[in-house]
């Protein structure tokens, strides 16, 4: 008897500790990638199986505006048009049954998308609640896997009415299920798109994107720059948790790649300290696959 309890006593221990890893690690943090714009990165699935991310963003439905048809651009993962893209509903279950959240991402830095009125605000909000949240529709991209929520990476188009949108996704939680609202924006303070979609105080994560803007990122020697500008935003929104937003390869931007010693001792110690820390956001999961960053940082995130 005491063999057996011993070993139903490791068994959950080493259980309790893999679930517990996949969303924290020892500086208290997680992980959150975008995935979706390689066909040569792992599956959805593969993803979520490193148990190293807590938030997987699939990127990105990228054609929205005026009563245009939307689509989603999954780069050589699948073809919306053929349909293949809904068996990328067994991935989402397989992430949300280890506990993280996935969510989609609205807009990227390619695309012909915008918000043109209330109105459209209201017909966008519908769709995407209809066709990738818990409404219905025989049209479902991603098959019929229910999204936790939707993020904006919002770089183009418009910048009004984002508000809007906002309040209606997140007026959708009343039903009985969380509509996650998550924001990519870029360092410079105030975010250019979605600064009065902010102000809601409705996004439960914010992922700031501190590269491709020298002014307030990371630059060789100078690590002030991001964290003045880290600093300002976390006294300046209401929002559940900020993420630092950074590429996981020199190559994944134009300029922002951070080294992992760099992150874990002079920057992360810093930046953590504040209570509306939530971790690090990587683009990408290809990106990440071929530099191995987040095997590099997840015991410091």
């Amino acid at each position: 008897m005491a063999r057996k309890y011993n070993f139903i006593t490791l068994f959950l221990f080493i259980l309790f500790q893999s679930v517990f890893e996949t969303s924290h690690s020892q500086g208290g943090g997680g992980i959150a990638v975008y995935w979706g714009q390689n066909g040569n990165e792992d599956t959805l699935a593969e993803t979520c199986a490193t148990s190293k991310f807590s938030f997987v963003n699939i990127a990105f439905l990228n054609k929205f505006e005026n009563g245009q048809t939307p689509e989603i651009n999954l780069a050589g993962h699948c073809s919306p048009s053929s349909n293949t893209c809904r068996a990328v509903s067994n991935g989402i279950r397989a992430c949300q049954i280890k506990g993280i959240k996935v969510m989609l991402s609205i807009g990227g830095g390619i695309g012909n998308y915008s918000i043109a009125s209330e109105e459209d605000a209201n017909i966008v909000s519908t769709y995407l609640w209809n066709n990738f949240l818990s409404g219905e529709s025989s049209s479902r991209p991603l098959g019929d896997a229910i999204l936790d929520g939707i993020d904006f990476d919002i770089e183009l188009g418009s910048t009004k009415y984002w508000d809007v949108l906002v309040r209606n996704l997140k007026s959708y939680s009343k039903n009985g299920r969380e509509v996650y609202i998550t924001r990519a924006p870029q360092c410079p303070f105030p975010d250019r798109f979605l600064g009065a979609a902010l102000n809601t105080t409705l996004f439960d994560y914010v992922w700031i994107q501190f590269y491709n803007n020298p002014p307030c990122q990371y630059t060789s020697g100078n690590t002030d720059n991001l964290k003045n500008s880290w600093d300002r935003w976390t006294k300046s929104i209401n929002a559940g948790k900020i993420f630092l937003g950074l590429p996981a390869a020199p190559r994944a931007a134009g300029s922002g790649f951070i080294p992992p010693e760099v992150l874990k001792s002079e920057i992360l110690p810093v930046i953590s300290k504040s209570n509306k820390y939530g971790g690090v956001m990587l683009w990408s999961k290809y990106w990440d696959e071929q530099s191995g960053y987040s095997d590099s940082i997840k015991n410091s995130v």
